[in-house]
C-alpha cells in the first residue's frame, strides 16, 4: 500500500474492515466503491479531500473506474495525498493516546451516539408498534 497510489476500498459486509485505515496510515489515496457507506469520524473529517468516491454501477462498468484513475491530473493527485498526509494521524492509535488521534475520535464518535441511542430505547418503550425506520 505505501508505494501505491491509490487503494481499491470496496464496501464490505461489516463495518470493521480496516482496509481504509490501513489505506490512510500508508498515505494511499483511497478509491471507495459504495453506493451507501458509513464512514468513520465521517462528521469531523472531510473525506472527499483525500478520497475518491465511486458507485458499485460505475465501478462494475468495464474500464471505467481505471480511466478516470488515470485521467487524474499529477497536481489533483498531490493535493489529495497532502491532505491525506494531514489526517493520517487520526487514524493512529498511540500509547498514551494523543488529542485527535484515533482513540480520542472514538470516544467522540460514541459521545455523538449515544443521544440517538437513547431516543431510541426511550421511543420503544413508548410505542406499542416497534418501528419500522
Amino acid at each position: 500500500m505505501r508505494s501505491s497510489k491509490f487503494c481499491l476500498h470496496p464496501a464490505g459486509d461489516t463495518p470493521s474492515s480496516c482496509r481504509l485505515f490501513d489505506a490512510i496510515v500508508s498515505h494511499c489515496i483511497p478509491v471507495i466503491i459504495s453506493s451507501r457507506i458509513e464512514l468513520p469520524f465521517e462528521d469531523e473529517i472531510d473525506y472527499s479531500e483525500f478520497s475518491l468516491f465511486f458507485s458499485v454501477e460505475e465501478a462494475l462498468e468495464p474500464d471505467y473506474l481505471l480511466n478516470q484513475l488515470r485521467q487524474m491530473p499529477k497536481e489533483k493527485w498531490v493535493e489529495m495525498w497532502s491532505k491525506l498526509k494531514n489526517v493520517s494521524s487520526h487514524y493512529e492509535f498511540q500509547y498514551p493516546p494523543r488529542k485527535d488521534d484515533a482513540v480520542n475520535l472514538i470516544w467522540r464518535q460514541v459521545r455523538h451516539k449515544i443521544p440517538a441511542v437513547n431516543l431510541a430505547i426511550h421511543r420503544s418503550r413508548r410505542l406499542k408498534v416497534p418501528d419500522w425506520w
